[in-house]
């Protein structure tokens, strides 16, 4: 179970519809006799079933761990052109940073006498560089969406289900939102609702999968609704003390509790009720959401190493080496082979 191999694994929805549009209609009165290959005496043996790792696994890159994710792809055009622009102008932009803005130093690098970390773990991320590395996703995500008429779902649609009761412009759906419009729409919910950077990644794990799940797209016209029912989800299946959709109401004023609860259950019928993130899969999003920081100079903040924190990861590293010499103590067999009896022993040293 788990492996990418296994006959358990589910294949995608668009391979499942194909499947059942095979399927023959039962009509009376047409029984025959059934042959043995009919009655599944021959079953196909697992070996010649179709491998999983033979399906495209682009199309589900929330689910399998090695298929890559959507915004970094999305991503890719923008840095290119960003480096390229910053390579030409190279001289001119260090010259205007320490000119105009002394306090945005050049990158940090570790030395023989410092060493430099920042904060940020895939077990405890840094919550503030997070929820901006999942706005700048999001951002992408809009603003390199495809443009092949995809259909656009009532729920998530802004003009019928408003999150406040202004008027809603005309040309809502025109204009592609601001990085930073992201980021204080993702921020405020968060910050109210005391949500973790862990509940970030997952946020954006469920909305990739529902993109994939549903084959709709996000844009300016529903892009609010969909990660507002994306951290809903998260916040439930992550947290143990979750939000209650009436909370949410309270974050946002204009939002009636039968609205949020119908976003639920419909973003849970479109995910197909899938809401498991393997810790595979969310790994490869916290490394890509730092990937895409490096590559948009958005780098998380780098600190010296003090002697606390150099005491605290030893100690995290004994733990670890405790944890783990039981294991290899349980593992290890009576006999070894001749290449294996070679093995760490005390000698003295000898100091002249």
């Amino acid at each position: 179970m788990g492996n990418t191999s296994s006959c358990c694994v589910s294949s995608s929805p668009a391979l499942r519809r194909k499947a059942h549009s095979r399927l023959e209609p039962y009509r009376p009165g047409t029984e025959t006799e059934l042959s043995r290959e009919d009655t599944g005496c021959n079953l196909q043996h697992i070996s010649d079933r179709e491998n999983i790792d033979d399906l495209n696994m682009e199309s589900n890159p929330s689910d399998h761990p090695r298929a890559s994710t959507i915004f970094l792809s999305k991503s890719q055009t923008d840095v290119r052109e960003k480096r390229k622009s910053l390579y030409i102008n190279h001289l001119i932009q260090t010259h205007v940073v320490f000119q105009h803005a002394p306090g945005q130093m050049r990158r940090k690098y570790s030395s023989c006498s410092t060493i430099f970390l920042d904060d940020s773990t895939v077990s405890q991320p840094n919550l503030k560089y997070t929820i901006k590395c999942v706005a700048l996703a999001i951002y992408y995500h809009v603003k390199n969406r495809d443009t092949d008429g995809r259909m656009l779902l009532d729920i998530f649609d802004e003009k019928l289900h408003p999150l406040s009761k202004s008027e809603v412009p005309p040309d809502y759906d025109k204009h592609d939102p601001e990085q930073k419009q992201i980021y204080r729409f993702v921020r405020t919910l968060f910050s109210a609702a005391q949500l973790t950077a862990e509940c970030a990644i997952v946020t954006l794990v469920y909305l990739e999968r529902l993109l994939t799940y549903a084959e709709i797209d996000i844009c300016p016209a529903n892009w609010k609704r969909i990660v507002l029912g994306a951290i809903l989800l998260a916040s439930k299946v992550w947290d143990d003390q979750a939000v209650w959709n009436v909370d949410y109401c309270q974050i946002l004023k204009d939002i009636t509790v039968e609205d949020m609860n119908e976003l639920e259950r419909q973003f849970l019928e479109l995910l197909q009720f899938n809401i498991n993130v393997p810790s595979s899969v969310y790994a490869k999003y916290y490394f890509d959401l730092r990937s895409l920081s490096e590559a948009n100079n958005l780098s998380f903040p780098l600190e010296p190493l003090s002697r606390d924190k150099a005491q605290k990861l030893e100690a995290i590293s004994r733990l670890c080496d405790d944890k783990y010499k039981d294991l290899r103590k349980a593992a290890k067999k009576r006999s070894v082979s001749a290449d294996n009896l070679a093995v760490a022993r005390w000698a003295p040293a000898i100091i002249s």
